[in-house]
């Protein structure tokens, strides 16, 4: 399991930054740190780590996790709205591709990832068009991979006799839902995230298909399934800014 134990803080160069510390029952090993888009600062650590192992650790890194929250505060100040031009940040299963957009004669247009970069090609530059031809391919490869996961995930489960059927639509806000007749509806900008955020939304989903609320019996199956859904969440909370703005 996964708690969230603290929130402490360390000094460098006469600034103040503050992190969330997780102790996982299933980690071993090292400490991580991890910072998110938004600019939080998350450490993973094995369940017996002492405060003070944790504080050395981040010590040893703070100059790393200032400069990537320095660069995340930047890329903040730039992400809204988006102009859908070449050099913006755009993500694909939590990794930042920046995009390369391409003139191409006729109405052949399309959308690939290449040497790094998310490649449209459009007959038209225009912000509509080139959003209109990445929402697409999202939306296709949403469908392909948030599906992969839904099976794979529900296999896991004990209790589920077949994998539920699963429905796209865009949320604003939401990354998932369940409805009343047992359908899991999922975000298509949900594929812009890593695999284990869509795995914690999808078993989070699931979950819903023995609790319809979020009592203490959701979150005590939550903990069976997926034990260290709380870390998991944590850093999709701080993906999500950068994730969901169109």
């Amino acid at each position: 399991m996964a708690s969230l134990t603290g929130r402490q803080s360390f000094t460098y160069g006469g600034e103040s930054y503050k992190y969330s510390m997780f102790h996982l029952t299933e980690k071993q090993g090292k400490i991580s740190i991890h910072v998110h888009p938004n600019g939080s600062i998350q450490v993973d650590a094995p369940a017996d780590a002492q405060d003070s192992e944790i504080k050395e650790a981040v010590l040893k890194r703070a100059r790393w996790i200032v400069g990537h929250v320095e660069d995340a505060n930047s890329r903040l100040k730039h992400i809204l709205p988006r102009e859908y031009v070449s050099g913006e940040s755009h993500y694909y299963l939590g990794r930042r591709y920046l995009l390369k957009v391409l003139p191409v004669s006729g109405n052949k247009q399309s959308v690939k990832l290449l040497r790094g970069k998310l490649q449209v090609e459009s007959h038209s530059p225009n912000t509509g068009n080139v959003r209109s031809l990445l929402d697409g391919w999202y939306r296709s490869r949403a469908l392909d991979v948030l599906c992969s996961r839904l099976e794979a995930v529900s296999e896991a489960v004990p209790w589920l006799n077949d994998t539920p059927s699963m429905k796209l639509l865009a949320m604003k806000k939401q990354w998932g839902s369940c409805s009343a007749t047992g359908k899991i509806i999922l975000n298509p900008s949900l594929v812009k995230a890593p695999r284990e955020c869509i795995d914690y939304v999808v078993t989070h989903e699931i979950c819903h298909l023995r609790e319809h609320n979020h009592s203490q019996r959701f979150y005590r199956e939550l903990d069976q399934l997926l034990p260290n859904w709380r870390s998991i969440k944590g850093r999709l909370d701080g993906m999500a800014e950068a994730i969901l703005v169109r």
